[in-house]
């Protein structure tokens, strides 16, 4: 379920704030300025959630690391999906950050779908001042 975000102002971080487990999905193959941006631009959200007492989960903060420094090859998309959905399970909400290309990414529009069939609620948030956007 999609939340109706009209007239929703600066309240975002404080609703966010009430979910116990919030997963963020950020845009990695499809942003125009490469993955390791996409990472720094994940990472630079998810500490800003955190700092404001939001309580995030991101595949790409957690998984560019261990593709960079671990081994894991970043673009298996199987091995991924089935480590994602476990989180993806446990969450409680999902933020959609709308980064540059984030429109044209298979991950997200897969993310939705699983927020979706499970009923949960699904936030659109700008990434430079954390506000819901439609």
């Amino acid at each position: 379920m999609t939340v109706d975000i009209a007239h929703a102002g600066n309240c975002s971080v404080h609703i966010l704030k009430k979910c116990p487990l919030v997963y963020l999905a950020t845009v990695y193959t499809s942003y125009p300025y490469g993955a390791e941006k996409a990472f720094r631009h994940a990472a630079e959200l998810t500490g800003k959630l955190m700092l404001a007492g939001v309580k995030v989960f991101s595949p790409i903060v957690h998984g560019h690391p261990l593709s960079v420094h671990g081994g894991v090859p970043a673009f298996d998309h199987v091995l991924w999906l089935e480590f994602d959905e476990a989180l993806m399970r446990k969450s409680d909400a999902l933020a959609v950050a709308r980064m540059e290309g984030w429109e044209k990414s298979h991950g997200i529009a897969y993310e939705v779908r699983v927020f979706e069939k499970a009923g949960k609620p699904i936030y659109y948030i700008d990434p430079y001042d954390l506000s819901f956007v439609e």
